[in-house]
């Protein structure tokens, strides 16, 4: 049976859980171990699909078409271990599939409530299809005395219960401010956080606690007495240079050895050497490059969370530092002089994905700019379809637009209402609710012989993840490539285009998929590792 290692956060949120859980579950699979991690996320959206990034940062989406929490992508980065579906529950999801059941009568008739029937879904959830490995890490957003988790934290209490202390182990990060006036970390926000957790009935066995100030040992003893857990099981975590640095720095500092001592484990000591060499290679870079990229809410990183990741990777496969230059696209629609001043230093330019038209003539232009000048471009989802009307209107049909954007006499980018998928032919309505009217997860695309992309990827073949609504129209794609924007890679039945690009340039590429989810720091994603390559060759050349 596997072992259940839950974690909870305490005293403020953006502690960071997510990458605890992703770095301890890299440990313990340097130790040889099969892990998976899982996210409970509390609030009453059914996924965070049709959220604003604002509220929530990027959505991340998996093989199968979930669309998932952020944090999921630390988990799959860390540990290349392919999310799905069931590895991140909303309390939304759980509720709709209740009243479901209620409606049904599958209840027979029974009253419905929080306990049993929220905390056994809860339950199931989390030992859903866990047989075949060593630990399942489930992570529980939000802070320890937020209303809406009190259901989770039941669900654990119960399981704890039921499974027993040798079967499950809770780890709650924690915040040990430093109080400058004071002079001094204080231990008391985490005494009352850890009190709170005990009175819903949870001991943690593990502290991992989050300051800014190396923890002496006579406060690593405080909290250990106060909070009674051993000594050993309060665990520092300081502030890392970059989060690529976080498995070694809770390995050294004992993190994994305690999780194992509580379960009574032992193992051979980790295989660290993929981490050693991508520390290394963040750095010691041998030269760096300076990437534009023209979004729309780039005044919040979370927001482009995968893709910044990607970008660095991209830099590790060239071992060059990547430096992100954020650039409004609306700036461009207010000032088209702007356009030259701000993307002329940079050495490859970058549109990434967005709903709706806010800023896009600002996008056309700086795909327009990168045409014009031969600098590297990589278009991605919206990007591409920007990129497709930029080729469009410079081959003289001066109209062209999406119909994302409104009603337009030359709809270079529209909805589609029929596709195949591995599944059959899926359908969905034009009007229909924003939560079910994208295509979403892998789908297959099949690559042009001797194009730039099959190059790069060294496959004619290739799977990617998608998520959009809205396609270019394969109807232009003559105009198009008679204007030099070839067509490079189509879904397999010939009608979706999926990659573009131009032949006659240094480095243009446009794709209708989010190829940063599937990158990985021990493993970049070939288009990041190419594109940044050619940004490289750009540098030289200015």
């Amino acid at each position: 049976m596997a072992r259940h290692i839950f974690i909870t956060g305490g005293v403020v949120s953006s502690l960071g859980k997510g990458l605890m859980a992703a770095s301890l579950a890299a440990l313990l699979q340097a130790r040889g171990f099969k892990v998976r991690i899982r996210k409970f996320d509390p609030y009453l959206n059914v996924d965070p699909g049709t959220m604003s990034p604002y509220q929530h940062g990027e959505v991340y989406v998996t093989d199968d078409g979930a669309e998932t929490d952020l944090d999921l992508g630390h988990y799959e980065r860390f540990t290349g271990v392919s999310a799905h579906q069931g590895d991140n529950i909303t309390s939304g999801r759980i509720y709709r599939d209740i009243i479901a059941k209620e409606r049904r009568g599958d209840y027979l008739g029974a009253t419905v409530q929080v306990i049993p029937h929220v905390t056994d879904a809860i339950k199931q959830f989390a030992m859903a299809d866990t047989d075949d490995l060593d630990f399942v890490l489930c992570e529980i957003g939000g802070t320890v005395g937020d209303i809406e988790s009190l259901p989770f934290i039941e669900a654990l209490r119960q399981l704890r219960n039921e499974l027993g202390r040798e079967q499950t182990c809770f780890v709650h990060v924690t915040l040990v401010p430093y109080i400058a006036a004071a002079g001094e970390l204080k231990t008391k926000p985490t005494q009352h956080s850890v009190r709170e957790l005990t009175g819903l009935g949870i001991q943690p066995d593990i502290l991992l606690c989050r300051c800014e100030r190396e923890l002496p040992e006579s406060e690593r003893a405080k909290i250990a007495l106060f909070c009674n857990v051993r000594r050993e099981a309060v665990i520092p975590a300081l502030d890392a240079p970059n989060i690529y640095s976080v498995p070694l720095q809770y390995h050294g500092e004992g993190l994994d050895a305690e999780v194992l001592h509580h379960f009574g484990m032992t193992s051979p000591a980790p295989v660290l050497s993929r981490w050693t060499d991508i520390v290394d290679r963040y750095q010691n870079p041998e030269g760096e490059v300076t990437i534009g990229v023209v979004g729309k809410y780039v005044g919040l990183p979370d927001a482009y969370k995968s893709l910044n990741e990607a970008l660095v990777h991209g830099g590790m496969a060239n071992r060059v530092k990547v430096n992100i230059n954020w650039i409004d696209a609306e700036v461009f629609e207010r000032e088209a002089s702007e356009v030259a001043a701000l993307l002329e230093p940079m050495h490859g330019i970058l549109v990434p994905g967005g709903f709706g038209e806010r800023g896009t003539e600002g996008k056309i232009a700086s795909v327009r700019f990168a045409r014009e000048r031969s600098v590297p471009f990589f278009g991605i989802c919206l990007g591409m379809q920007m990129a497709c009307v930029e080729g469009a209107r410079s081959a003289g049909i001066g109209s062209a637009s999406s119909t994302e954007f409104g009603q337009t006499d030359e709809p270079v980018v529209g909805i589609i209402t029929e596709w195949m998928s591995n599944d059959g032919l899926q359908k969905r309505a034009e009007g229909g609710d924003l939560g079910g009217t994208m295509r979403v997860g892998a789908y297959p695309a099949m690559l042009s012989a001797n194009s730039h992309v099959a190059a790069i990827y060294g496959a004619n073949e290739i799977s990617e993840r998608h998520r959009h609504r809205y396609e270019v129209n394969a109807a232009y794609r003559e105009a198009l490539e008679g204007n030099g924007l070839i067509f490079s890679g189509m879904s397999p039945d010939g009608l979706l285009p999926e990659i573009v690009e131009r032949p006659d340039h240094p480095w243009f590429v446009g794709v209708q998929f989010h190829p940063e989810l599937k990158s990985k720091p021990f493993d970049p994603h070939p288009l990041f590792a190419g594109f940044i390559g050619a940004a490289v060759r750009q540098a030289r050349l200015v």
